[in-house]
C-alpha cells in the first residue's frame, strides 16, 4: 500500500485545528480591493472617492443607504519549497525529533495548505551536485510525490549546498514566487547574502529553521565523525554553555544577514509544533508587506 503523506499531515494540523486557529489562515491569499476586479464579494456603505459606477441603485433603494459593490480579486501564488538534503539533516533537532522528519512534515504542511486555495506548489532541492525539480502544480498526487522523492534521497552520503538550489533559481525561473527555504541553523548561516538581495527583489522568501539537537546527555552522536561522543566532553556543563551561546551568537548572525530583505523566520523544534509555527510564519509575513 503507498505511503500518504498527507494523511499524517492533516492529522497534525487538525490537532491544531481543534483550537480555532486554523482561521488564522483565512484570507491569506485573498486580497480585497475597491471598484473594478473579478469577483462580486458583498455590499458596503458608499464613501467618497468610490467610483459611481459601483453604486448598486436598487440596494441602495431598499436600504435607504448608499451602496457600493465590493469585489475580492483572487489570487493564486506560486508555492516554491526549498529542501535542504544535506546528511545533517538525519540529526536530530532540540526536540529530538529527526530533523529529516520535521522538514518533511513542514513542506507538507505548507504545501497541503496552499494547495487548498488553489496555489500551485513545486519543489528544488540539491543533491549532491544533482538538481531535483519538481514544476509548479496544484494536485494532491504531485505533493505527495515531491514528499516521497524527497524522504527516498535523503541518506548519509549527501553533501548539497542550498546556495547551488538559489542560484539554480535565480537563473532559470522568472515567474514571481513565495519561497520557503527549509534547513537548519548551518544552512541558513551557509546562504550567500546575495542571494536574499537579489531573490528578494522578485520573490517573498520565507525560511523555516529546524532545531540542532544538542551535543550534550548520554550517548551523544556526532554525525560528522561517525562516532558517538565521550562521556568526558558530552556531559561537560561548561562545554553545554559554550554550545548554547555559539548557536545564539549564529542565530542573531543570521537574522541581522536578512533583516534588510524583508525575509520572515520561524524556529520549529519538533513535528507536533509545525502548524501553529506555519501559521505563525504565514502571519508575519502578512504583517510584514502591510508596513
Amino acid at each position: 500500500m503507498r505511503k500518504s503523506y498527507l494523511n499524517k499531515i492533516k492529522a497534525n494540523i487538525s490537532i491544531y485545528a481543534r483550537k480555532n486557529s486554523s482561521s488564522l489562515l483565512d484570507g491569506s491569499y485573498r486580497s480585497i480591493f475597491k471598484g473594478k476586479s473579478l469577483n462580486f464579494d458583498d455590499l458596503r456603505e458608499y464613501v467618497v472617492g468610490d467610483n459611481v459606477r459601483d453604486i448598486d441603485w436598487k440596494a441602495s433603494s431598499r436600504s435607504r443607504k448608499l451602496l457600493v459593490k465590493q469585489y475580492v480579486a483572487e489570487r493564486r501564488h506560486n508555492i516554491m519549497l526549498i529542501l535542504d538534503t544535506d546528511r545533517k539533516m538525519l540529526a536530530d533537532s532540540k526536540d529530538n525529533d529527526a530533523k529529516k522528519d520535521i522538514a518533511l512534515m513542514t513542506a507538507g504542511t505548507i504545501a497541503y495548505l496552499c494547495s487548498k486555495t488553489g496555489d500551485a506548489i513545486g519543489s528544488i532541492y540539491n543533491r549532491d551536485n544533482v538538481m531535483e525539480f519538481f514544476p509548479l502544480k496544484s494536485d494532491t498526487y504531485s505533493i505527495e510525490k515531491l514528499l516521497a522523492k524527497y524522504d527516498r534521497d535523503m541518506n548519509n552520503e549527501n553533501n548539497s549546498d542550498i546556495n547551488k538550489t538559489l542560484n539554480y533559481i535565480r537563473n532559470n525561473i522568472n515567474r514571481s514566487m513565495i519561497i520557503f527555504i527549509i534547513t537548519d541553523l548551518a544552512g541558513l548561516e551557509s546562504i550567500d547574502e546575495v542571494y536574499f538581495r537579489e531573490l528578494s527583489m522578485r520573490h517573498d522568501i520565507m525560511l523555516i529553521n529546524i532545531s540542532d539537537g544538542y551535543l550534550f546527555g548520554k550517548d551523544v552522536y556526532d554525525l560528522d565523525t561517525d562516532t558517538y561522543i565521550p562521556n568526558i566532553f558530552s556531559k561537560n556543563q561548561q562545554l553545554f554553555q559554550l554550545e548554547n551561546e555559539y548557536k545564539d551568537n549564529l542565530y542573531i548572525s543570521c537574522l541581522n544577514k536578512i533583516s534588510k530583505y524583508r525575509v520572515s523566520i520561524v524556529t520549529i523544534d519538533n513535528i507536533e509544533e509545525i502548524p501553529i509555527k506555519v501559521i505563525k510564519l504565514l502571519e508575519d509575513y502578512k504583517y510584514a508587506n502591510r508596513h
